[in-house]
């Protein structure tokens, strides 16, 4: 039970050390690789170093992934150089872009965005949970004027792979 005070513990992306560290990986060896055959052909100068580094450090760029958490009320995405918060509770649009590579789009009323993979929820119920309670927070508000469908068709998903982990877990499928 929660004292006076106290503020129940955001819940994150459960995946997300996991791919961090694949990120950190990958560019330490692709550093590794490259300083090898840059000292195996004797052409390591500090300038080539230089530049492993510098690419190095653009491929951790990319690779890093967003930071998700949410609690009541609110759903954060960090990346490497910004940071995105919505009001859950306050949601006044929810938008789904591209085909191949969906991205959701979230609007509060204070008019701040956010931009997120749906994989994310979808791979992590207790955050879809907070971000479907702030939602239907929206609904009874009537703030939530568009998007409704588009979380609906997330939440069949959502419940779609439920099911088939549980049968895989079970030994059904």
């Amino acid at each position: 039970m929660l004292g006076y005070g106290r503020r129940p513990t955001p819940t994150g992306d459960r995946h997300w050390r996991g791919s961090a560290r694949f990120a950190l990986g990958c560019a330490l060896l692709f550093l590794g690789m490259t300083l090898l055959v840059d000292l195996d052909g004797a052409t390591l100068t500090p300038a080539r170093t230089l530049l492993w580094l510098a690419l190095t450090a653009l491929l951790f760029t990319i690779l890093f992934p967003q930071r998700v958490t949410a609690g009541p009320g609110w759903l954060e995405v960090r990346g490497l150089l910004r940071r995105q918060t919505v009001r859950t509770d306050e949601l006044v649009a929810v938008r789904r872009h591209g085909r191949v590579t969906a991205l959701l789009t979230l609007r509060d009323t204070d008019g701040n965005r956010l931009d997120l993979d749906p994989r994310v929820l979808i791979a992590n119920p207790f955050l879809w949970h907070e971000l479907d309670t702030g939602v239907r927070r929206s609904r009874a508000h009537g703030t939530l004027l568009e998007g409704t469908d588009v979380l609906e068709q997330l939440a069949h998903q959502i419940d779609d792979a439920t099911t088939q982990a549980v049968l895989r877990a079970s030994g059904f499928s």
